[in-house]
C-alpha cells in the first residue's frame, strides 16, 4: 500500500510540473493550449484530484513559481542497456549531480548528449479505451493525421487498451483528430521508443531494473526509458 501511495505521489508531482511548464509556455486556457490539454488527460489517467490540478495552474501563474527546465540525460545501465532520463528541475546543478550519482551507484555510466538517444525515436503515444471503437476503421481514418502504429495492449490492471503512436512532430495533429472524433484518450504522452533492443537474462534485467528504480525515485526525474528487450 505504501509503495502504491509513493508511486501515486510521484505521478502527481510529475503531472504537476508538466502543468506548470505548459501554462508558462502557452497560458492557462486549455482551449488554446494543446500541451495543457495533454496534461489534463494525464492527470485523469493517474487519478489526480481536480483541486490539485487547479492548484498547479494557479501556482504556474504566480510570480514566485519555480521555473522548471526539462533536461534529458543519457547513459548506460549494466549489460549495455541504454537509458534516457527525462527530468524537470529548478536546479540543474543538483539534478545532474544526483543523476550521475545514481548511474555510478547502479553500476552504470552516464554519457554525453547524443551518446544513446540515436537508439530511440521520440513519438507521441495515445492510449484509448477500446469500447465502441473499430480499430481497423480508426486506423484508416487516422493515417492521414500522422498515425504510424496502432496496436492492442493492456494497462497495469490487465484491462484491454488501444495504443496509438505517431511521430513527435505529428503529436498535435493526431491529438486534434481524436478530439474532433470525440475520443478522449486515457493518456497522451511523448515517449522515447527504442529502435533496437538489447537481450538480457532475468538476472541482468534485475540489475538494470534496480538502476531504473533508483533513478525514478529521484524527485527531479519524470521518466526513464530503456532499450532492454
Amino acid at each position: 500500500m505504501f509503495a502504491r501511495w509513493d508511486r501515486m505521489a510521484k505521478q502527481f508531482t510529475r503531472v504537476g510540473k508538466e502543468i506548470v511548464i505548459a501554462v508558462k509556455a502557452g497560458g492557462p486556457d486549455p482551449a488554446t493550449n494543446p500541451a495543457l490539454r495533454r496534461c489534463f488527460q494525464n492527470a485523469r489517467s493517474v487519478g489526480m484530484p481536480k483541486d490539485r490540478v487547479e492548484a498547479a495552474i494557479k501556482r504556474a501563474q504566480g510570480k514566485d513559481t519555480s521555473n522548471y527546465e526539462e533536461i534529458l540525460y543519457e547513459g548506460y545501465a549494466p549489460h549495455g542497456v541504454a537509458l534516457l532520463v527525462e527530468t524537470a528541475t529548478d536546479n540543474h546543478v543538483r539534478t545532474v549531480a544526483n543523476v550521475k550519482s545514481h548511474f555510478n551507484k547502479g553500476n552504470g555510466a552516464m554519457g554525453n548528449t547524443g551518446s544513446v538517444s540515436f537508439q530511440f525515436k521520440k513519438m507521441g503515444v495515445f492510449k484509448l479505451k477500446p469500447e465502441g471503437l473499430d480499430s481497423d476503421e480508426l486506423e484508416l481514418e487516422l493515417i492521414d493525421h500522422g498515425l504510424e502504429e496502432l496496436g492492442e495492449s493492456t494497462d497495469d490492471n490487465g484491462n484491454a487498451i488501444l495504443v496509438l503512436r505517431c511521430a513527435f512532430v505529428d503529436f498535435g495533429k493526431l491529438q486534434k483528430a481524436l478530439e474532433d472524433k470525440g475520443i478522449t484518450p486515457i493518456s497522451a504522452e511523448l515517449e522515447w521508443i527504442p529502435t533496437t533492443t538489447v537481450p538480457v537474462s532475468d538476472a541482468q534485467a534485475e540489475d538494470v531494473s534496480k538502476l531504473i528504480e533508483r533513478l525514478e525515485q529521484d524527485e527531479d526525474v519524470n521518466k526513464v526509458f530503456h532499450n532492454m528487450a
